[in-house]
C-alpha cells in the first residue's frame, strides 16, 4: 500500500496496537490483524488463551481530539443503556479509561476497543428494502434520543454543515482535487454547491431538523444477523441535519436503481417513530447530492485508502452526473 498508510507504517501500527493488548486484559498471545483502513485503522484482536476477541480502532492523528473521541463513546453508552440501537459496547481498559494510546515515530495514536458484533454487511439487492425500513426506524429513534439527551459537560463533536463539508473550511478536504475532474465537471459541481447552500439556508437548523446524528449509516457500518440490524462506527457522529442520515446511508450506491425503493422504505420506517414532514422529504435530493460531493472530497484527500484506489476517477464522473441531474431539477 502506498500513501499515508505505507506497508512499513502498517507494520508499526499493528505492532503498537498489539503492545496495548494487556490494557484490556488480553494475554501476550493475542493476535492483532488488520480489518479495514478508512479514516482510521480497524483491527481484530483475538486472544486464543481466553478465546476472546475485541475490535480495536486506531485513530488517525490530527482528526479527532481525545475529548471528541470520549464524547462519541459516551453517546454510544447512553444509546445502549436506553436500548435505542444495537451497537458494540465500548470497552474500558483495566485502569478504567475508554482510550489507550501508543507512540510510533513522533506521533501518538489513540486506540479504543469495542466488543465484537457478529453479522454481515447487507448487499444492495431487493432484500435491502426491508433493511432500510428497519434502518429508518432506527434513525428516527437515534434522532429522538438526540433531541432529548442532556449531553455531558465537555461533550464535543464536529459540526457537519455546508461550510465544514463543502465550504471554505472542509473537514474532509477539497472536492476540486478529485481524480479525473475536468473543467466542465468542476463548473457543474460548483453550480450545484451554490444551490445546495441556498436550499440549506432556507431549510434552516431548527431543533427538529438539526442535531446529533450518526452521519455515516452506510452499508459498511451495518451488520445483519437474522432479524437484527446492528449499527457500528460512530466515528463521524456530530451535529448535522437529521435527514442527512439517509443520504449517508446510500453512500457509494447513489446511482443504483434500487434507491427510490430504499428511500420509500426508510421514510416509512422513520415515520413509524418520528414525524417527517413534506419539507423534510423535499430535501432528500439536496442531502444526497451534498453527501456525494463530500465523499468525492474524502476520496481526494484519502487517496491512499483501498476505497479511493478502487473507485478512482469513475466515482468523480458519477458525482458530476449526479450534480448535473440535481441542477436540472433545482434551477
Amino acid at each position: 500500500m502506498s500513501g499515508l498508510y505505507s506497508d512499513q507504517l502498517l507494520d508499526e501500527l499493528l505492532c503498537g496496537t498489539r503492545s496495548l493488548a494487556g490494557e484490556w486484559g488480553l494475554s501476550d498471545q493475542t493476535e492483532v490483524s488488520l480489518l479495514t483502513i478508512s479514516e482510521n485503522m480497524t483491527c481484530l484482536a483475538f486472544d486464543p488463551l481466553q478465546n476472546r476477541q475485541l475490535i480495536l480502532r486506531v485513530h488517525r492523528p490530527g482528526y479527532h481530539t481525545r475529548d471528541e473521541i470520549n464524547s462519541e463513546l459516551l453517546w454510544i453508552n447512553d444509546l445502549r443503556q436506553q436500548g435505542v440501537v444495537e451497537t458494540p459496547e465500548p470497552i474500558k481498559t483495566l485502569s478504567g479509561s475508554l482510550i489507550a494510546s501508543f507512540t510510533t515515530g513522533h506521533e501518538t495514536r489513540d486506540v479504543v476497543a469495542f466488543s465484537f458484533m457478529s453479522g454481515k454487511e447487507p448487499s444492495a439487492d431487493a432484500e435491502l428494502v426491508n433493511g432500510f425500513r428497519q434502518l429508518g426506524s432506527i434513525s428516527a429513534k437515534l434522532h429522538n434520543h438526540s433531541q432529548s439527551w442532556i449531553r455531558p459537560i465537555n461533550f464535543v463533536r464536529k459540526t457537519w454543515n455546508f461550510e465544514t463539508m463543502l465550504g471554505a473550511t472542509p473537514l474532509w478536504g477539497d472536492w476540486r482535487a478529485a481524480a479525473g475532474l475536468t473543467d466542465t465537471g468542476r463548473s457543474t459541481i460548483e453550480a450545484a454547491c451554490l444551490i445546495i447552500r441556498d436550499k440549506l439556508d432556507a431549510y434552516g437548523m431548527g431543533e427538529n431538523r438539526f442535531g446529533l446524528v450518526h452521519a455515516d449509516l452506510r452499508l459498511a457500518n451495518l451488520l445483519i444477523e437474522g432479524d437484527r440490524l446492528g449499527v457500528i462506527d460512530f466515528d463521524d457522529c456530530g451535529l448535522s441535519w437529521f435527514m442527512y442520515d439517509f443520504a449517508a446511508a446510500i453512500s457509494f450506491i447513489e446511482e443504483d436503481p434500487i434507491i427510490p425503493d430504499l428511500q420509500t422504505a426508510w421514510i416509512e420506517g422513520y415515520r413509524n417513530n418520528r414525524p417527517l414532514s413534506e419539507a423534510d422529504e423535499a430535501m432528500f435530493p439536496t442531502f444526497i447530492t451534498l453527501r456525494r460531493i463530500l465523499l468525492t472530497a474524502w476520496l481526494a484527500s484519502h487517496s491512499e485508502t483501498p476505497t479511493a484506489e478502487e473507485l478512482g476517477s469513475g466515482f468523480t464522473d458519477g458525482t458530476v452526473k449526479i450534480a448535473a441531474q440535481y441542477l436540472s431539477s433545482h434551477q
